[in-house]
């Protein structure tokens, strides 16, 4: 039924309905739109047609493990956990502990283009992803202009730029795409049905194999954001259903979560949390005595004061939204998640919620307070469109904090710049073998990296010398050799000694040594003819996993089918601007 307006001058007039297809002719077809957002996205990396890959701080730990990944599946490695180029040869157990999502995407890119275009490439894909995703949130509550804006500025916010330009946290920046869908998601919570608990499930265990930190910030975000909804709803539904979704999604996740935690005693992972990575030293505006650590936390500050500023701004502009519309009660549950989400976010990046920082379950692990932005920017882009009518005051709120974002980092932190000869000489360092530097939190506990001898060979004595040797296989996952000696003697390998190392001589499974300071693997071997073989074997923690994650699956897939609607309806998702 047609509905009376106000016109300008207060006289009743027919209101028109705001088709749901969009208004400009680029905005016609769901195809149309995402190729807009794309080619938004893609001027994201146009300096890099210019200048090169920027290199921030983690740019080549992600590149070594996408070469590492691509260089294992080429070996039929499906799913590699040992970096046997980590550490200059001695190797890591990378793969056990960093979640697969972001390296699988990397290696895949890099198994079709040139690695100078792989990181380019990458950052294109996953800020589109990211506005995709956005699109599909704010589709449910604005028209296809209004939704396309939110989606492009979401996936251009600048905390993104940071990560793309300074940070290099590709794994982090794949994370972004989940946000807008968990929020999706936690609003479902309240509709019939079991069909949003395995949505939300699916987003929970899509961010463990992402990005750790970006999945404790989720966790900790879907956990406030049900209590909220609980509260409004006056019902405990939220709560419950939201619980049986983080189960879901950690059974989902387990093949890698429990393999990952209970390992962690095996490595050196206080390490994660080592001075200059803590979040008391990463607050907003903290100090240390490293100028580079201070020059990019002024940097990142100065832009997430910036973005808290119009995020304060957009609260109060977008208070009134949802009494105005006709579905008063669902667009005030949005308002109020968002502005909570979005306050809550900015509130942890202060040095004033340290307390919260030292106490709470594993929130330490997201080490950097500034992180939260990621979490900040997805209720900032969509309360953004519904506090901004205009296009004028959108383009320029975004053209303001574009502005903070390119003088920040040229007054405190110019950005760094990997060209095609720097690109060349990493894929040099991995294809003859060199490798490169590890990380510290993934040498086997105990170890000290930078006692490790370079020039070691693959197998010597106690005294590093080279022991003549016949070499059948020096795989990632497996090791195969043959030694004639004289007389009893301990083999010292180029391998870290990690419980998952299986050692066979002449077909009986050996106890090994290590060495003290490095912790090497050490072979005890007889006189006479030695075949040694060394695997990688499936611990118990892995078989574990498996199988929780193969229940879980099984439950989702049975559950799926089970609450498929009987009759599938036209949905509806615009609703009138």
């Amino acid at each position: 039924m047609p509905r009376l307006c106000r016109g300008r001058r207060g006289k009743p007039r027919l209101c028109e309905k705001v088709s749901v297809q969009g208004k400009g002719p680029l905005l016609r077809s769901p195809i149309s739109r995402a190729l807009v957002l794309a080619g938004t996205c893609l001027l994201a990396i146009a300096p890099f047609f210019r200048w090169g890959n920027p290199s921030g701080h983690d740019f080549e730990f992600h590149m070594y493990s996408w070469m590492e990944v691509l260089g294992q599946w080429k070996h039929s490695i499906v799913y590699p956990r040992w970096a046997a180029l980590g550490y200059w040869g001695y190797g890591e157990a990378r793969f056990l502990f960093y979640p697969p999502a972001s390296w699988t995407l990397g290696a895949a890119l890099g198994a079709a283009l040139p690695w100078k275009m792989v990181p380019g490439a990458y950052c294109w894909v996953v800020l589109t992803l990211a506005g995709v995703a956005m699109y599909r949130l704010a589709r449910e509550w604005l028209s296809a202009p209004d939704a396309l804006f939110t989606a492009a500025f979401y996936a251009l916010n600048p905390y993104h730029l940071l990560i793309v330009y300074w940070r290099s946290a590709y794994a982090e920046l794949l994370a972004a795409a989940l946000l807008p869908l968990l929020l999706l998601c936690v609003l479902r919570m309240t509709k019939p049905g079991f069909r949003p608990v395995l949505w939300l499930g699916l987003t929970l265990a899509a961010a463990w194999l992402t990005n750790a930190p970006a999945a404790v910030m989720i966790h900790y975000s879907v956990a406030g954001l049900a209590a909220v909804l609980a509260v409004l709803e006056r019902s405990w539904r939220p709560l419950l259903r939201t619980a049986l979704a983080i189960a879901l999604g950690a059974g989902l996740a387990a093949f890698y979560l429990i393999p990952a935690v209970y390992e962690t005693r095996w490595i050196n992972i206080g390490e994660v949390l080592s001075p200059g990575v803590r979040p008391q030293d990463n607050f907003l505006f903290s100090t240390l005595a490293d100028p580079d650590h201070n020059r990019f936390n002024f940097l990142v500050s100065t832009v997430a004061l910036a973005e808290i500023g119009v995020l304060v701004l957009v609260m109060w502009g977008s208070r009134n939204w949802w009494t105005k519309r006709a579905g008063m009660a669902s667009d005030q549950r949005l308002w109020i998640l968002l502005s909570v989400w979005g306050a809550g976010s900015a509130v942890l990046m202060f040095s004033a919620t340290n307390l919260f920082w030292q106490h709470l379950p594993k929130l330490r692990f997201v080490q950097l307070p500034f992180r939260w932005l990621l979490c900040m920017n997805a209720a900032l882009a969509m309360l953004l469109t519904l506090a901004t009518r205009r296009w004028a005051w959108r383009w320029l709120a975004s053209a303001v904090l574009l502005a903070a974002v390119i003088v920040a980092g040229y007054r405190f932190q110019p950005p760094w710049w990997e060209t095609a000869s720097d690109i060349r000489e990493l894929t040099d360092a991995f294809a003859d073998g060199t490798g490169y530097e590890g990380s510290d939190e993934y040498v086997p506990a105990g170890a000290d990296s930078y006692e490790l001898n370079k020039s070691l060979p693959l197998v010597g004595d106690d005294t590093g010398a080279p022991v003549p040797s016949q070499m059948l296989v020096w795989q990632p996952m497996e090791k195969h050799f043959r030694v004639h000696a004289g007389a009893p003697q301990n083999l010292t390998l180029r391998l870290f000694s990690y419980p998952a190392w299986d050692v066979v001589v002449n077909g009986k499974p050996t106890n090994t040594q290590t060495t003290d300071v490095t912790r090497l693997i050490v072979v005890p071997i007889e006189a006479g003819n030695n075949d040694v073989e060394i695997h990688f074997r499936r611990t118990l923690d892995r078989w574990l996993g498996n199988i929780i994650s193969l229940i879980s699956l099984a439950v989702l897939v049975v559950a799926w089918v089970k609450t498929r609607p009987s009759h599938i309806r036209p949905a509806n998702l615009a609703s009138p601007a």
